[in-house]
Parts: C-alpha cells; sequence; structure tokens
C-alpha cells in the first residue's frame, strides 16, 4: 500500500521529495525518466490493498475476478464524475485530480517539465503517476470506512485545523486551477476530513504496539567496501590492503561502486556480505567476498554505530505496528465491494498548464496537522 503520512502513513511528501531528487540523480546517468517505485520495505510501508490488477487491468481482469476473494464490479449506476466506490465511499474526479495534480507537480519541481517530452516515457510515466494516485485515494476511502465502523471521530480542535487548512489550500489556488481541478472548499475541506480519519484510525490500532527491540538486533555497522567483477583483481587489492594500502584510497582507485562507505543493519545486505561485515572488528579487513553482483573486500570503520542504530530500531518499530495494523485493516478492506468508472479514468490525463503549479496540498495539512 502506498498512502502517504508524515509521521504516521507511509507515504510523505517530504520523503517524496528525497526520492525524486535521488532517481533524478540516477536519470541522468540513465537517460530514462522513472516514476520512484512504492518502498514497502522502508519503514511502516504497508500492503497495497487495492491492487493495481484490480484497479486499472483490462476489463476481462474485473469480469473474471481475484484469487483473494475481493469483491471488484464494473457498473454503469456511477454518477459521471465518480471515479470509483469502495462500499458506499465514493471518490469524484475533482479529488482525483487534486492529488494528480500535486504529484505531478512535485515530479516537475525536481526534473523539470521537460521531463514529459523524454521520447518514449511519457505514457508509462503518465500511466505511473495514474495508478499511485488511484491506490493512494482507494486506501484514504477504505480506511476512512474503517474509522466509521470502529466510531472513531475527530475532535472539535481536528475539525478546526481541516477547516483552516482547506481555507488555506483552497485560498492558495487560482481561478484556472479551481476551474481545471473542478474544485470548490467543500471538497478540499472534506478530502482534509477524510485523510485525518484514515491517520486517525491507523494510530488507533497501533498505538499499544510497543515492541522491545535489543540493541543487538538493531544494531548498524559502519564499513567501506570495494567492489570488482573479476576475483583476481579483488584479491590483488586485497593483498595490497593486508600490506598496509590505505583502504579508502584503494577503494576510490578501484571499486566499481562510487559508494565506499556505508552504515547498515541486518537483513539489509545480501547474506554472504552481511555475515562478513558484522563479524569484522573495528578496522578489520575481510577476505575477498563472493556476491551476487561481484567480488567485494570489506573494512570495519565502526562495529556500533550508535545514533544509526537508534534509527533502526525506529524503523523495525514502525514495520512492526504496520503488521499490526495490516491485520486488521487486511482483512476489513478485503471485504469490500469495490466498483470502478474504466471508461472516466482512462480518458484522465494530466493537466499541462503553466497557470496550474500547485503542489503543496499535503504540505499545508502537514503544517496543521505537526505531530
Amino acid at each position: 500500500m502506498i498512502l502517504r503520512m508524515k509521521s504516521v502513513f507511509p507515504f510523505a511528501w517530504n520523503k517524496r521529495k528525497n526520492e525524486l531528487t535521488e532517481s533524478r540523480h540516477h536519470t541522468a546517468q540513465t537517460a530514462r525518466y522513472h516514476a520512484p517505485q512504492n518502498t514497502l520495505r522502508r519503514p511502516g510501508r504497508f500492503v497495497w490493498l487495492f491492487l493495481w490488477a484490480v484497479l486499472i487491468g483490462t476489463v476481462a481482469s474485473f469480469l473474471g475476478g481475484c484469487a483473494d476473494e475481493t469483491k471488484v464490479v464494473l457498473t454503469t449506476g456511477m454518477n459521471e464524475d465518480e471515479v470509483f466506490r469502495i462500499a458506499d465511499a465514493s471518490c469524484t474526479l475533482p479529488e482525483a485530480m487534486v492529488y494528480l495534480t500535486n504529484l505531478q507537480n512535485r515530479y516537475e519541481a525536481v526534473y523539470g517539465d521537460q521531463i514529459w517530452e523524454v521520447e518514449g516515457s511519457r505514457k508509462s510515466l503518465e500511466e505511473g503517476i495514474k495508478e499511485q494516485v488511484l491506490g493512494e485515494l482507494a486506501q484514504v476511502k477504505s480506511m476512512m470506512l474503517l474509522a466509521v465502523q470502529k466510531g472513531t471521530e475527530l475532535d472539535e480542535t481536528e475539525e478546526q485545523r481541516i477547516q483552516a487548512a482547506a481555507a488555506e489550500y483552497y485560498g492558495s489556488l487560482n481561478e484556472t486551477e479551481k476551474t481545471l481541478l473542478g474544485v470548490d472548499d467543500v471538497i478540499i475541506e472534506q478530502m482534509y476530513r477524510e485523510y485525518a480519519l484514515a491517520e486517525k484510525v491507523y494510530r488507533q490500532i497501533v498505538e499499544d504496539v510497543n515492541p522491545e527491540i535489543s540493541d543487538d538486533e538493531a544494531r548498524t555497522i559502519t564499513v567501506q567496501m570495494i567492489r570488482l567483477s573479476e576475483k583476481s583483481a579483488a584479491e590483488e587489492v586485497r593483498q595490497q590492503a593486508e600490506e598496509g594500502a590505505d583502504f579508502e584510497t584503494l577503494a576510490q582507485e578501484n571499486s566499481e561502486d562510487s559508494v565506499i562507505t556505508s552504515s547498515f543493519g541486518k537483513g539489509e545486505k545480501e547474506k554472504a556480505l552481511e555475515e562478513a561485515a558484522f563479524n569484522l572488528g573495528k578496522d578489520e579487513i575481510s577476505g575477498v567476498i563472493t556476491g551476487e553482483n561481484g567480488y567485494y573486500i570489506i573494512k570495519c570503520v565502526n562495529t556500533f554505530d550508535e545514533t544509526q542504530t537508534r534509527l533502526n530500531k525506529e524503523k523495525i518499530a514502525e514495520e512492526r505496528r504496520n503488521e499490526a495494523f495490516n491485520r486488521e485493516y487486511d482483512t476489513f478492506a478485503d471485504s469490500l465491494v469495490r466498483q470502478l468508472n474504466g471508461e472516466l479514468w482512462d480518458s484522465v490525463a494530466l493537466i499541462h498548464d503553466k497557470e496550474v503549479t500547485t503542489d503543496d496540498f499535503f504540505t499545508v495539512y502537514d503544517r496543521y496537522f505537526e505531530k
């Protein structure tokens, strides 16, 4: 699942901006643009419940049903501006356009608007953004329904924040944006309200999950690493290190990876590298290790990175909270009937208008719901 969140949901606009920036550097080397992938393996990434194959697959896949017994139907009884319906929760075209346009403009802020002109990438990138938005909105609606089922309500202070955030965001839109997005202040306020309910029900479900995580379990080490494609070359460099050559200099001169120093915890590297690295003492150098992508030599810089270990504890704790949430959410979401207006969604296109620059829908929300 891919829902964004500041400190609760796993999809944060600030984090997304960092991912876009990292992807931009990769793009410069490969001359291709890629939509950043959902990284559920990071702290607390939920599993997609509204599967792409369900929402944007062929008509045949809808008619054929799904193996997990998720109830999906096509319907001709939806309103003309309804993108989809989950149980009795509806997502309208203006809601989808707010998400879609904000994400589009975030991409353009990093890559520039020429991103859409790269040969062969426009259609796939636009479809990827649409898929992402459809999934985010589907989960918001599902979690909002879960909140209703559990009797979760927003208090007076939260309602006031929603109204203030909606007034600020809607007030930031120019007339062209309001027209092309098809929104009014009522729609924006309701979108923030549903999102706040989704956040709140998540917190309620995981509030009692406080896993005890030992230093050893979360231990993070810092190493320098040299990777070479040829075993003989790796053995030669290893011999130079054993004879006293400066390891970092050897890495800079010989490694086929640009990153030399890195910190990681258990389970973050392939098994052979992890076992070798975690068994080294400070300043100790490994032998030549056969890895999936070549031959490695590792030097241990720090056997216990206190700061990174603390951060890793937080990461592990968040993953376990999300596991607890998934157990309840999956059961609930799998029972919901879903209706997709495929014809409408297929017709939706990104807005390419110099007057449409809005990209702070979630930034505004975060300011009012700062944790």
